[in-house]
């Protein structure tokens, strides 16, 4: 068998296009495919960069024979890069799934490099003002079973809480924080690197009736950052 090929697990912009390392553009450049949650999007930073290497689509729904084509391409020593839509893939992202085959597939052959860059959870964390040395991540909420079990839970934490939601879900997450933990301070970081960025803070009612009187306020990915009262 062929040295095998490396995976580069590859950050990329969260917003600002700028967001980018130097190191990625180069392995971006060098590897022989890319691999992307979404061809289309990649492909705006691609041409933002001059960079020419082929794309695949691999994304939550992709099945068994992509994966085993991708593992195919690693054992005759092709390059690998995969990217997330934005931020650092494998971080409440399907890539996680792929890595962890590859493991299981080539043991301690198995080669498996991080390019580090943009995250949002850390990049809400930074400049949110709110200590973290000790901090709770739970990536996406789950949309139904179990949603409110956690919000339960999370009363009872006494550490930060970090999480994910999407615009369509905050109003209501906000709602139920405010049955919950009605005393704990909140954080939303919204826009992240954006020409819009903005950190709200407040207790959840504070909040609520923030998007009340700013309907408009209510657009893009957001960052919710719980500190325990």
């Amino acid at each position: 068998m062929n040295d095998l090929g490396i995976l580069y697990i590859v950050a990329t912009p969260i917003g600002n296009m700028e967001d980018i390392t130097f190191r990625a553009v180069r392995v971006l450049s060098e590897v022989d495919y890319i691999l992307c949650e979404d061809t289309r999007t990649t492909q705006n930073l691609l041409d933002r960069y001059e960079i020419k290497a082929k794309t695949m689509s691999y994304h939550a729904h992709s099945t068994d024979d992509k994966e085993n084509i991708i593992l195919n391409l690693l054992k005759n020593g092709k390059n690998l890069a995969l990217v997330s839509d934005a931020g650092t893939p494998c971080i409440s992202d399907p890539g996680v799934l792929l890595v962890s085959r590859i493991y299981k597939e080539f043991g301690d052959l198995a080669k498996v490099i991080s390019v580090p860059g943009p995250s949002a959870l850390i990049s809400a964390l930074s400049a949110s003002g709110v200590s973290s040395a000790e901090f709770i991540f739970l990536g996406f909420l789950p949309h139904k079973k179990g949603r409110e079990k956690i919000f339960k839970e999370i009363s009872n934490m006494n550490r930060v809480i970090v999480f994910y939601e999407s615009v369509h879900r905050i109003l209501k997450t906000l709602i139920s924080l405010n049955k919950y933990t009605p005393c704990f301070n909140v954080t939303l970081a919204r826009e992240i690197t954006k020409q819009f960025e903005e950190f709200i803070k407040g207790k959840p009612v504070e909040i609520i009736e923030y998007f009340d009187k700013n309907k408009d306020k209510l657009k893009g990915e957001f960052v919710v950052i719980i500190e325990p009262k």
